[in-house]
This record gives C-alpha cells, sequence and structure tokens, in this order.
C-alpha cells in the first residue's frame, strides 16, 4: 500500500475512534442527568405521596412530615463528605455506589411494612444520594473542556426544570394508578429502572479524582448532623413535646453546632482539612448568601408540603388532585427559570432576583386571597405567580452568591450552598408543615368541618410564608452590598 493509502487509512481510523469518544461522553452525560433527575423525582413524589402513605400506616401526624425530612436531612448533611469521598476514592467509584445503594434503598421503601422502617429506608436513600450528586459536576468536567463544557452544564438546568414539572404528577399518576395494587409504592420502584438505565451506562463514564485531595472529616460531619438533627426534630414533633422540652433541645442542637464551629477552626489552625472553608464565613456576604438560602428554601419547600396537605387532608380530594394542584407552580417555575438565565440576568443583573422576591411575595398574597374565596381559577393563578418568582430568584441567587467567592473557595462554597438549601428544605417541611398541622388539628377539635379547619391552616402558613420571604429580601440586600476583603485583598 503506498504510504498516502496507508496515511489517509490511519487518518479514518482516528477519525473514528474521536466520533466514538465523542459519543461515549455525550451517553456519560446523560448518564449522570438521569442520575440528577432520579434524585429531584425522588423528593417531589413523595410530597404528594405523603398523605397516602400516612392514611395506610396510621400514626402520627408529624409522620407525614419525616417521611420528607428523613430523606433531605441527611441529604444535606452528607453532601460534602460524599463529595471528599469522589476527591479521595474516586468520583466514578462512588457514583456507582451511591446509585446501587440507592436502588437498595428504594426498594426497601417499596417493601416497608411500617411508618419507623418507611423513615429509615428513607434516610438511607439520602445518604446514597448525598454520594451520587456531588459527583456529577466533578465527572462533567474532566469529560468536557470549552464549548462543549459549556453546553453539558447548561443541559443540567432545563433536565432539573422538567423533573420539577414531572415530580408532582409522575407521583400522583402512579399512586392513583394502583398498578398491582401497589399504590404509593410505586412511587418507589419507579427508582429501579432508573437506576438500572445509570449502572448499565457507568462503563461510560471516565474515572477522576483530586490531585490534592483534603481528609476527611468525619468528627466534623457527625457533629454538623447531630446538630442540625436536634434541631430538625423538636420542630416537626412539636405537637407530642412540651414547650420546655422543645427548648431544651433546639438550645442543645445550637451548641453543637457552636462546637461544630470550633471544630472547624481547630483544624483549621492544627493544618488539617475543615469540613467547610472558616474563610467563606468571613465578612458578611457568603453568610448572606447562606442565610438568603435557608430562608427562600424554607418556604419553597415547605409551601408545597402544605398546598398538597390542604388538598388532601381539607378538600379530601385524592393524591391526583393533589399533584396536578402544584402543576401550574412547576411550570411557571421552568418558563421563569429559562427567561431569567437566557434573557433577563445578562441585561439587568442581580435585580432580576429582586425582582423574583417581589412576584414570588405577590404570588403568597394572591394565594392566600384565593384560599379565602376558594375561586380555582384565582388559585392557579396565584400558584403560578408563586413559581415564576421562584424562578425568576433561583439563576441570579445562585450566580451573585458565587460571584465573590475566590477560586480556591469555590468547590466548598457551591457545596455549602448546596447543602444550606437541603436544610433549608427540612426546615420547611417541619416549620410551615408543623404551622398547618396544629392549626387544622385545632379547627377540627373545635368541630370545624375539615375543609374550613384546611382553609383556615393554609392562610396562617401562607402569612407565615410571606413574613420568611420579607426577611428573605432583608438577607439578599446584604449579599449585594459592597463589600471589602481583609488586608485590602479584592474580594471578587
Amino acid at each position: 500500500m503506498p504510504t498516502t493509502e496507508k496515511r489517509e487509512h490511519v487518518l479514518v481510523r482516528e477519525d473514528a475512534a474521536a466520533g466514538t469518544t465523542h459519543r461515549w461522553r455525550w451517553l456519560a452525560l446523560v448518564t449522570l442527568l438521569i442520575a440528577e433527575a432520579m434524585n429531584l423525582l425522588d423528593a417531589t413524589i413523595m410530597t404528594v405521596a405523603a398523605p397516602v402513605i400516612h392514611h395506610d400506616f396510621g400514626g402520627g401526624d408529624s409522620d407525614i412530615q419525616w417521611f420528607s425530612a428523613a430523606y433531605t436531612l441527611p441529604f444535606a448533611v452528607l453532601l460534602i463528605p460524599g463529595g471528599r469521598l469522589g476527591d479521595l476514592a474516586g468520583r466514578k467509584r462512588m457514583f456507582t455506589a451511591g446509585v446501587a445503594a440507592f436502588a437498595l434503598a428504594s426498594a426497601a421503601c417499596a417493601c416497608a411494612i411500617g411508618p419507623g422502617m418507611l423513615i429509615a429506608t428513607r434516610a438511607v436513600q439520602g445518604a446514597a444520594a448525598a454520594l451520587i450528586i456531588p459527583q456529577t459536576i466533578g465527572l462533567i468536567r474532566t469529560m468536557f473542556d470549552g464549548d462543549e463544557l459549556a453546553k453539558a452544564m447548561g443541559s443540567i438546568g432545563p433536565v432539573m426544570g422538567l423533573a420539577a414539572i414531572c415530580g408532582p404528577v409522575l407521583g400522583a399518576a402512579l399512586t392513583h394508578a394502583d398498578l398491582f395494587g401497589a399504590s404509593w409504592r410505586a412511587a418507589f420502584l419507579v427508582n429501579l429502572p432508573l437506576s438500572a438505565v445509570v449502572l448499565a451506562t457507568v462503563p461510560a463514564l471516565r474515572e477522576s479524582r483530586s490531585s490534592w485531595p483534603p481528609r476527611m472529616d468525619l468528627n466534623g460531619a457527625g457533629l454538623a448532623m447531630l446538630g442540625t438533627g436536634l434541631i430538625v426534630y423538636p420542630l416537626i414533633q412539636a405537637d407530642t413535646t412540651p414547650p420546655a422540652g422543645t427548648l431544651i433541645i433546639l438550645c442543645a442542637g445550637v451548641a453543637t453546632l457552636a462546637v461544630f464551629g470550633w471544630h472547624q477552626r481547630r483544624r483549621v489552625r492544627s493544618g488539617r482539612s475543615p469540613l467547610i472553608e472558616p474563610t467563606l464565613l468571613r465578612g458578611r456576604t457568603f453568610p448572606a448568601a447562606l442565610a438568603t438560602s435557608t430562608l427562600f428554601f424554607t418556604v419553597m419547600n415547605g409551601l408545597m408540603v402544605v398546598i398538597v396537605l390542604q388538598v388532601q387532608l381539607g378538600q379530601g380530594r385524592d393524591v391526583l388532585a393533589a399533584g396536578l394542584t402544584l402543576l401550574p407552580w412547576s411550570a411557571a417555575m421552568a418558563v421563569a427559570s429559562w427567561i431569567s438565565g437566557a434573557r433577563l440576568v445578562p441585561r439587568y443583573g442581580v435585580r432580576v432576583m429582586f425582582a423574583g422576591l417581589a412576584v414570588l411575595l405577590a404570588g403568597l398574597l394572591a394565594a392566600i386571597a384565593a384560599y379565602h374565596v376558594t375561586w380555582t381559577w384565582s388559585l392557579i393563578a396565584a400558584l403560578s405567580l408563586c413559581g415564576f418568582g421562584n424562578g425568576l430568584f433561583t439563576t441570579p441567587f445562585f450566580t451573585t452568591a458565587l460571584s465573590r467567592v475566590r477560586s480556591h473557595e469555590t468547590g466548598s462554597a457551591a457545596g455549602l450552598l448546596n447543602a444550606v438549601q437541603q436544610f433549608g428544605g427540612t426546615l420547611g417541611v417541619a416549620v410551615l408543615g408543623t404551622a398547618f398541622l396544629s392549626t387544622f388539628a385545632t379547627g377540627r377539635n373545635a368541630d370545624v368541618a375539615p375543609a374550613l379547619a384546611a382553609l383556615d391552616a393554609v392562610q396562617v402558613t401562607l402569612w407565615i410564608a410571606a413574613g420568611l420571604i420579607a426577611a428573605t429580601t432583608v438577607t439578599a440586600a446584604f449579599m449585594t452590598a459592597p463589600a471589602v476583603a481583609p488586608s485590602g485583598t479584592a474580594d471578587a
């Protein structure tokens, strides 16, 4: 064969190999996106299925809140340690282990024979999710670069938006369909085929780990979990815990978190890797972002639970009606997120964040009025307004929260923001869920009809949510205030 023909033959083989590698990379991206969506679907599906599960199992009303909080609490606290494990042992390895554990925990949830077993297996699910989610960004960054990296990262938002829309409706449809008598158990079983697809395509992923992996801070993770657990527990169990006991447990939780902060500073002084970079908490910008995230997601997650409870407990309607009630919120949120990221933020910047809070507050006030007059179309409009405000806020918030973080702090800052978001969701289920259930129980004890008692309860909860959004506006203002870095070093 002439030399020219040999060279052309080699070039053809190289081009074919490059094309195959290109296809494998995008297959790997699909694998990661399915895993991300699976975790979000599981959280939102439980929102509509929890009252049905409680009806089947019986037990205290607080079990409804624990079905969600048992997942989000370990998820929140273990997100950063999960990321560290990926740095140490390999992101692909931890991702695979997390998906396998998530599938097994989902099967165990579907087989639960009582509320205690379900709550325990939900906690295992949350811990498995904390192994999965931190690895996705790192794996994407190892597979793509340049324009392809931007496209890959840009695909996460639409997929998450679609999962947010589909989650409540899918959960409601699966539970309502009662396939093979599975009822709510199908909401967990749907994770099994999704996990199987992810595990089958895991070979497309490329292993990666940090060149300079930080050491694990197991004591710090334990203190963080204990402190947050002590804060969440009495808020959910407020109806069964004496006020003095609630106060004592809350104080113990705050004290434990103070010990956690001392422990982190001590590790830094001794030259060891902390769970959280203490430099992030200097000044007021990033701490204000953490407070803003906590308050905002307290409202978002808590209200979705409350709306479902009002439909099922107050109106006596089925799970499908509850899921469809959340559809205007989810759809408007997805649309607003796209408009915010693609059009508004590049042009108006941080002002979009405050516009989102204003729209959300207007939606909450409109929902209070809509529940008062009980007009269906006015409630749909109000919930759509809430979802639109949610979508407008989210994109500029995360951009602004990380804008003044220095390059070596970015990973820790992103992980901490994600963890605080999940913790805010847990608080929302605890605070707003308890406010609704307590007010509803008081009305029922006074022989008020369930529909009227639920209407009173949801309006009380909405007023609390409106107050929290007003506080969110204050903390967001601190995020955007001019900051001066220590010793004259630029903070941006």
